[in-house]
C-alpha cells in the first residue's frame, strides 16, 4: 500500500531547517487552530487533523527522533500506514503532552493561554477561570477598579475539601494505586489519562461529606476587585494569581480577566497617540486663529496655524495615552476638516471674488487619506 502521510515539517508548516522554538510555535499555533472545541460544526475532521499535528510535533519535538525521520523519512517511526493516532481521544494526547484533562484548557499548561482554563489537572490544581470585562475609553485613560462577581468552587468547609464525612479518611484507590492515572501504549506513543475510577484524585471516598456529597468543593459567588492600570489597551489580559477555582490537593487556579475598551464616539485610539478631527472656517485656516478642543482631561486651546490645509495634522503634545508601563504618554493628533460656506451674502460675495481675482491660482483638492497623513506624520524627519 502507498504510503499516505503528509511529511511533517508540511503538517506543521515549518521548513526542515526549523529551530526547535519555530516547530514548537507553529504546533501551538495550529493545535488552538484545530482542537475540536474551536470547530463545533467540523469536529471529526478537526480531531484529525489535532492528531495529525500532534503526531508531526511529537516526531519533530525529539531530535534523536528527528533525526532519524529526516534519513529515513516515516520509515524511521514505524508508522508507514495509518496514524498511531487513529482511535487515540484528543484528551489521552493533551493528557500525554500537559499532563491534564482534554476539552480545552485548565490544564496548567501552555494550553491554557489558548482555550481559557476550563478544566483540572490530575495532580489537584484548580482550574484557571476567564471574565470578560468593558470598559470606556476614558476609564483606560485614568485606569479604574473594577468590581466584579464571579461563581467558583470553594473547599467545603465541613470536609476541608476531602470529599469524606469528619472521622472518616478517602482511602487509595485500588485500580491506578493512588497514582491518579492510568497508562497505555499506542504505537510509539505512551497515553497517560486520568484514572476512570478516582477521576485523577488517586484516593476514592467510600463514606462521602454530606455538605459537599463527597465533591469536596462547593460552588459560591464571590466579588473581587479588579485594578485596571491607565494606559491599558483593548482586549489585554489580566491574571489575578490564585483567583480560580479550588483545587483537590494542588493550588487554586488563576483568574484570567480580558479588557475590552469600548470605541469612543469622539475620539479614536492608535497606540498612545489619540486622534480627534474638528472643523474649522475657512477664514481660520486661511489667516490662523485658536479654538478650544476636547481632550481626555477635558478642554485645551489649539493654534491653527496661517494657511493650515485641509486634512492637516496638529501635534497637541502629551496629551494622548498614558503608556501602561509607566513610560510617559502619547500626543494628540488633531485632524482639520475646513468648512466652505454654503450660502453666501451679497457682501461675502463680493469679497470671495475680489479674493479670487488677487489670487489668480487655482486650488488643487488634496486626496491623500488621513491615514497616509499619519504615516507620514511619524516618518517625517
Amino acid at each position: 500500500m502507498a504510503n499516505t502521510k503528509r511529511d511533517y515539517y508540511e503538517v506543521l508548516g515549518v521548513k526542515r531547517e526549523s529551530s526547535a522554538d519555530e516547530i514548537k510555535s507553529a504546533f501551538r499555533t495550529l493545535a488552538k487552530k484545530w482542537h475540536p472545541d474551536r470547530n463545533p460544526d467540523n469536529k471529526t475532521d478537526a480531531e484529525e487533523k489535532f492528531k495529525e499535528i500532534a503526531e508531526a510535533y511529537t516526531i519533530l519535538s525529539d531530535e534523536p527522533k528527528r533525526r532519524q525521520y529526516d534519513q529515513f523519512g516515516h520509515a524511521a517511526t514505524g508508522s508507514a500506514g495509518a496514524s498511531d493516532f487513529h482511535g487515540v481521544s484528543v484528551e489521552d494526547i493533551l493528557n500525554q503532552f500537559f499532563g491534564g484533562a482534554g476539552g480545552g484548557g485548565g490544564t496548567g499548561s501552555p494550553f491554557d493561554d489558548f482555550f481559557g482554563g476550563q478544566g483540572e489537572v490530575a495532580s489537584g490544581q484548580g482550574a484557571s477561570l476567564r471574565y470578560d470585562v468593558e470598559i470606556d475609553l476614558e476609564q483606560a485613560y485614568r485606569g479604574v477598579s473594577k468590581t466584579i462577581e464571579i461563581a467558583r468552587d470553594e473547599l467545603c468547609a465541613t470536609c476541608h475539601g476531602s470529599g469524606a464525612k469528619p472521622g472518616t479518611k478517602p482511602t487509595a484507590c485500588t485500580y491506578c494505586r493512588g497514582t491518579g492515572y492510568s497508562v497505555r501504549s499506542q504505537g510509539f506513543f505512551t497515553m497517560r489519562a486520568a484514572c476512570a475510577r478516582c477521576g485523577g484524585r488517586g484516593q476514592v471516598v467510600e463514606t462521602p461529606c454530606t455538605g459537599c456529597q463527597g465533591y469536596g468543593r462547593l460552588r459560591k459567588k464571590v466579588r473581587l476587585e479588579v485594578p485596571i492600570p491607565a494606559g491599558i489597551e483593548d482586549n489585554t489580559r489580566i491574571r489575578l494569581q490564585g483567583q480560580g477555582e479550588a483545587g483537590t490537593g494542588g493550588r487554586r487556579g488563576d483568574l484570567f480577566v480580558v479588557v475590552h475598551v469600548k470605541e469612543h464616539e469622539m475620539f479614536a485610539r492608535r497606540e498612545n497617540h489619540i486622534l480627534l478631527s474638528i472643523t474649522i472656517p475657512y477664514t481660520m485656516a486661511a489667516l490662523g486663529g485658536e479654538v478650544d478642543v476636547p481632550t481626555l482631561e477635558g478642554k485645551a486651546r489649539l493654534t491653527i496655524p496661517r494657511g493650515t490645509q485641509p486634512g492637516k495634522l496638529l501635534k497637541m503634545n502629551g496629551l494622548g495615552m498614558p503608556d501602561v508601563h509607566g513610560y510617559g504618554k502619547g500626543d494628540q493628533l488633531v485632524h482639520i476638516v475646513v468648512e466652505v460656506t454654503k450660502k453666501l451674502s451679497t457682501e461675502q460675495d463680493e469679497l470671495l471674488r475680489k479674493l479670487a481675482a488677487l489670487e489668480k491660482t487655482g486650488v488643487t483638492p488634496q486626496k491623500r487619506s488621513i491615514l497616509g497623513k499619519i504615516r507620514d506624520f511619524f516618518t517625517e524627519e
